[in-house]
């Protein structure tokens, strides 16, 4: 099919006009010539954006590579960049620490605004470290429910987490469903990671928390009474593993929080360590005082509710 611009005349949309030219000498274009033209570019910009040649048929015209978009995946190398300028430090608490006489706590009634703040599921060779870095900047003590697997991994992470003055909790050596296991195998998991904290860092775990929150109310008093381990649980509970963000990990730490609670997050998730930096200092902006689960223990005004406590998948 031959282009509808020769038969119009190709020279019409190229030859200039001036002063020196007789206008009359140009043929004027009707409106249904003008719709034709229109028509014609179109589909000549549509034939050189597809590649192929005017005619419909013959070889495909090259493209250049440079002009055709890629996909480029997620950055997945991002971390929150630090923060400029000073923030906000916790006190210096010299404060007692016991493993608490009850024998499960999801929080503790307390009198003032203090909270314990748990990171579970390391260490980690690169986030606990990072973590680590902004606890220390902020004067905070946590506590850590690592799994003994990961400490026989990384015990110089381990061993920098307790010269750094936080907590130890035992969280199990290789994080299994307790309440579908036998007395002897759930004995086993926890004395496992206690073995491999005391040999990465000369310490042991004062108090211990189930994987996923499950554990049979017979476990935890047994557990109790042999190990004297207190259950720990938690009253707030970001849902971090489920991967939602950095700043709704933080949004839904800074609504749930209040005096005496027990907060859930995971060292094990990079996005949970990049909503930290405004995390902490959202909760210390708000008069919160941190300390570590043991020392939250020992501020405890009423005894502890028996309860079974929250269970969440994916913990």
């Amino acid at each position: 099919m031959k282009n509808p611009l020769d038969t119009l005349g190709y020279k019409l949309l190229t030859s200039p006009v001036n002063d020196a030219q007789d206008e009359s000498l140009i043929p004027t274009l009707s409106r249904r010539g003008f719709m034709v033209v229109s028509a014609a570019l179109g589909s000549s910009c549509s034939m050189i954006s597809s590649g192929k040649p005017e005619g419909g048929t013959g070889a495909t015209a090259k493209v250049d590579p440079a002009s055709v978009p890629t996909k480029t995946g997620p950055n997945t190398g991002y971390r929150t960049p630090k923060v400029q300028g000073p923030v906000p430090r916790n006190p210096t608490l010299n404060l007692p620490a016991t493993g608490g006489s009850g024998i499960t706590y999801s929080r503790v009634a307390v009198t003032q605004p203090y909270i314990a703040i748990t990171f579970d599921d390391g260490p980690h060779p690169s986030n606990t470290p990072r973590l680590l870095d902004m606890l220390r900047e902020r004067n905070i003590k946590a506590t850590f429910y690592v799994i003994g697997r990961n400490v026989d991994l990384y015990p110089n992470v381990l061993r920098r987490t307790v010269s750094e003055g936080h907590e130890i909790g035992n969280h199990t050596f290789t994080h299994p469903i307790l309440s579908k296991l036998s007395d002897s195998t759930v004995r086993e998991e926890l004395t496992k990671c206690r073995d491999a904290v005391a040999r990465a860092a000369g310490v042991q775990p004062r108090t211990m928390r189930p994987p996923y929150g499950a554990l049979l109310q017979r476990q935890r008093e047994w557990i109790h009474a042999e190990l004297n381990y207190p259950t720990i649980l938690w009253s707030v509970d970001p849902l971090d593993w489920k991967r939602p963000g950095p700043s709704v990990v933080t949004s839904r730490i800074l609504a749930g929080t209040t005096p005496g609670a027990i907060v859930l997050a995971h060292d094990l998730h990079g996005g949970t360590v990049d909503a930290m930096p405004s995390t902490l200092d959202g909760l210390l902006r708000k008069g919160y005082k941190f300390v570590t689960v043991s020392q939250l223990l020992a501020m405890a005004t009423a005894a502890p509710a028996a309860g079974t406590g929250p269970v969440t998948a994916g913990q």
